[in-house]
């Protein structure tokens, strides 16, 4: 019989919305959609860019309370409110993810407010930091 952990880290949108900041089943590991807030103070930064990195911060304390690090994750999700901030977004998030690669989908919806200019979510596998990968490179 499968393992599930949930974890919820005391936001009031987890309870109101009935939802876990992290699933872990087994191995694999589903972040939520996670936004800039810092979860100590519940402010959010204007600036775009110290968004992302408060959003991985968070996701960086949640995959650490189940075991495993941004070097785990095999797909995200990017959401950014304004289609312009994409090019400075993707960069940064380029930088945290040098290495690990994941496959990654990149859209710029509305979020659920304003003030969220980036939110990410991710899939982690506990241990891919540690497989043994085969890099393929297709000719196009």
């Amino acid at each position: 019989m499968a393992k599930i952990t949930k974890v919820k880290t005391g936001s009031q949108f987890e309870e109101i919305a009935s939802y876990s900041r992290v699933v872990a089943v087994d191995n694999w590991i589903f972040v939520s959609n996670t936004a800039g807030r810092n979860p100590v103070t519940k402010t959010i930064p204007e600036d775009v860019l110290e968004q992302t990195e408060q959003v991985f911060e968070n996701i960086e304390t949640a995959l650490q309370a189940v075991g495993a690090s941004l070097k785990d994750v095999v797909m995200s999700r990017v959401f950014i409110q304004n289609p312009e901030d994409t090019p400075s977004v993707m960069e940064f998030i380029g930088k945290k993810f040098r290495g690990v690669d994941p496959t990654t989908t990149v859209t710029c919806p509305p979020l659920g407010s304003t003030v969220y200019k980036v939110e990410l979510e991710v899939t982690a596998y506990r241990g891919a930091s540690e497989a043994k990968v085969e890099h393929i490179k297709l000719d196009q």
